[in-house]
């Protein structure tokens, strides 16, 4: 927490409002994403049921106009995010620019021109992007999962207890996938830093490379230098896309457990088509 008050520190004030007003809009986005089942329910298990048309089409254009509301918070809000994370990127280069400007001669030594350079560029474009997720994915997800599970022991509790199960199954592995993927990404960024050292050496020393004729093996040493940033980012990528899979398993035993589960509530009479749907 107080490594994020230092890098806000000289935020501007619009920033700051678009930071605050982007996890608003979504929380209002996801109310409304989580209210359109509801209304859905309530379509087929009144307004079909007792072929009451009228009912249909009033619940009908509430059910449209909530979507299109929530289409417009999850624009705004998406616009307001991109305005604050940019701030904040360009609020942290100037920090970082800044700072190196005062380096000492021990800190010029300890840190290569190629480590600044990544720290300037690729370190704080993902800084920007991992912004951007704090104040949208961050607010969005765990006000998601609230109110989704408060709405599922609405309908039905013990169907509920599906979700309640498949959580782990998905937070378990996720974890163990961050704390395995980490220091892979640790070791792509050491690459990065090569990678740049190598271009900046050829651009600085062009003279001397053609002048003493090592096109050729500056071209296979990049080459070694770019293999190496690849395989690394293979290496630490091809760990975290297991995440999707296992995120979709576990999604699809969860419909597979509901549509199973709520079959046999439906025929028992404890539980209606509408909130069957609402559910999946």
């Amino acid at each position: 927490m107080n490594s994020l008050k230092k890098l806000l520190v000289g935020l501007e004030k619009r920033f700051k409002v678009s930071a605050f007003v982007a996890p608003v809009l979504i929380m209002g986005e996801v109310l409304l994403e989580v209210l359109i089942p509801l209304i859905m329910a309530r379509i087929i298990d009144v307004g079909i049921t007792n072929h009451d048309v009228g009912f249909v089409v009033k619940y009908g254009l509430l059910m449209i106009g909530a979507a299109l509301l929530s289409l417009g918070f999850g624009i705004l809000a998406g616009k307001y995010a991109a305005i604050a994370s940019v701030g904040f990127a360009r609020n942290v280069r100037r920090n970082l620019f800044n700072k190196i400007q005062d380096f000492s001669f021990g800190n010029v030594d300890k840190f290569s021109t190629s480590s600044l350079v990544t720290r300037l560029t690729t370190d704080v474009t993902n800084t920007q992007n991992t912004f951007q997720m704090i104040i949208r994915m961050c607010v969005r997800a765990p006000f998601m999962f609230v109110s989704a599970i408060i709405m599922s022991f609405y309908i039905n509790s013990k169907m509920a207890l599906i979700f309640i199960v498949a959580i782990p199954l998905i937070a378990v592995p996720a974890g163990i996938i961050m704390k395995k993927a980490f220091p892979r990404f640790q070791e792509m960024m050491k690459n990065y830093d090569l990678l740049n050292g190598a271009v900046q050496e050829n651009l600085i020393g062009i003279r001397a490379v053609k002048a003493f004729v090592r096109e050729k093996d500056e071209i296979e040493r990049f080459r070694i230098v770019a293999n190496a940033v690849r395989t690394s980012q293979v290496k630490a990528e091809k760990l975290v896309i297991l995440n999707m899979p296992i995120m979709q398993l576990v999604m699809y035993l969860s419909i597979i457990a509901i549509l199973w589960f709520g079959g046999n509530f439906i025929i028992a009479g404890s539980m209606q088509m509408g909130e069957l749907i609402s559910f999946i």
